[in-house]
């Protein structure tokens, strides 16, 4: 077993290594002419940006001090975004690359062409002018030239006449090429072109996973959205007709979303007025001496039949029973594999499966084995897989979270093969199932085709 972790881990590194070699090759070695300051900068980047995404998680994991988990946070946690959209968008280049070389490469032919076209005009032109300059040259030297040697000696100014000193050397001083291996000015040498390309390509690359990460980024920051979903059950009375249950999950405080984050999630929830609140699961990533003061918000939450909480697989890396305590001191009651009974339902929670590596799992017969059937039951389990376990215990509402809808597209295709519905309404025989998609993020604070949400859901009565 150790020797099969052993492997994935690094299979994981590797996979990991190569992407972000193929990321610098692209952005940074194939967008610089050489080495110097802008590809050591690069350089440093794809380095240091994997060591933080790394020593992020495994502070958190390890219970390294807050301090430390707060330093490497936010940039470890959001390098893991910006190099898996760099990654999709410099793929999505290769697909434009060929074709813009293409482009470029008919654009320099035509230019070519056209100056081809232009230089034996300009030589048919320039040949007047030669035969103009050579006349005026041929002119002046009559002017100039010297008197025959008799008649210099008869006026006793006789000099030895030798062969004459040209005014200028008949070797040419360069070499001259032909005109037609001249290349011509407007034309881009190939490696230029390809370096244009590749600084198109990896800036539009750079510059769609930047504003994807931001934008995403900022739909966290900015706090959950209300959703409001109905959803009639056949045993409900008509008194609890319109009975309205806020349903939050996976608010995950931790060294990114603190105490502020906590308190708009406060607040949009109590902006609603619900009838009950329910919190499944995922409330934290830390400990309660670290989050504590994070989560006291959470205490001004308001409702007419109270809050009621379920923990989440995160509760158990971060100390469930302590958490368990925290919350029912927060004002909030937690359902551990328990029922209660409200007018016109039942209301019932289990532990979440991460339990069962400390004895503390999910217990349906415990919480719903001696209910009467003849009422409606609406349960809270975090993880959307218990829906199995709750179709067998007649159950009409499960009440989840735990996807965050996949929260980095295209990570919903991977929630979706492991979760059997990964965010909305859906319904398994005579059991419904609705998953929100959370109202905080794990891990980098960015979402992607998978907004935070708080839902309302507004049960109602087929009498009515």
């Amino acid at each position: 077993m150790v020797i099969l972790f052993v492997l994935v881990g690094l299979t994981v590194l590797a996979v990991l290594g190569g992407l972000h070699w193929y990321a610098w090759r692209r952005l940074v070695r194939d967008t610089t002419s050489g080495p110097g300051p802008a590809r050591r900068l690069g350089t440093v980047l794809f380095v240091a940006g994997p060591l933080l995404m790394v020593g992020a998680l495994v502070a958190e994991r390890a219970g390294a001090p807050f301090a430390l988990q707060r330093t490497l946070a936010w940039p470890g946690f959001l390098w893991m975004p910006l190099s898996l959209y760099l990654v999709l968008a410099l793929l999505a280049g290769e697909l434009v690359r060929p074709l813009l070389l293409r482009a470029d490469a008919r654009r320099a032919a035509r230019r070519q062409e056209s100056d081809g076209a232009v230089a034996p005009a300009a030589a048919e032109a320039a040949e007047p002018r030669e035969s103009a300059r050579s006349a005026s040259g041929a002119a002046t030297a009559g002017k100039d030239r010297p008197e025959p040697a008799e008649a210099q000696e008869r006026a006793g100014r006789a000099e030895p006449v030798g062969p004459a000193e040209p005014a200028c050397s008949a070797e040419p001083t360069g070499s001259v090429e032909p005109a037609g291996s001249v290349e011509p000015a407007g034309a881009v040498p190939a490696p230029s072109r390809r370096l244009f390309v590749s600084r198109v390509v990896g800036g539009t690359a750079a510059a769609v996973a930047v504003g994807t990460v931001g934008h995403g980024t900022y739909g966290v920051l900015r706090g959950p959205r209300v959703k409001r979903v109905t959803v009639p059950l056949a045993k409900l009375p008509r008194s609890a007709h319109g009975f309205r249950i806020a349903v939050v999950s996976d608010i995950h405080l931790g060294p990114v979303l603190g105490r502020g984050f906590a308190q708009k999630v406060v607040d949009t929830i109590n902006s609603t007025q619900p009838d009950l609140i329910a919190v499944v699961g995922d409330l934290v990533d830390g400990s309660v001496k670290n989050l504590g003061p994070a989560a006291a918000p959470l205490a001004g939450l308001r409702a007419r039949h109270g809050s009621y909480f379920v923990t989440g697989n995160h509760e158990y890396f971060s100390g469930a029973e302590q958490w368990i305590q925290e919350v029912r001191e927060l004002g909030i009651h937690p359902l551990e594999n328990a029922r209660t009974e409200l007018a016109g339902f039942d209301l019932a929670g289990v532990n979440d499966l991460q339990g069962e590596s400390e004895g503390q799992g999910p217990d349906f017969g415990k919480a719903l084995g001696d209910r009467d059937t003849t009422r409606a039951c609406v349960l809270l389990a975090h993880q959307p897989v218990q829906i199995h376990e709750a179709v067998r215990h007649g159950v009409d509402l499960q009440l989840s979270g735990h996807t965050h809808g996949g929260q980095l597209w295209p990570g919903n295709l991977i929630a979706a093969a492991a979760n059997p519905t990964v965010a909305g309404l859906d319904r398994y025989g005579d059991t419904q199932l609705y998953v929100s998609r959370g109202a905080g993020a794990w891990g980098p604070p960015t979402r992607v085709g998978a907004p935070s949400d708080i839902t309302v859901v507004e049960l109602a009565s087929r009498e009515a």
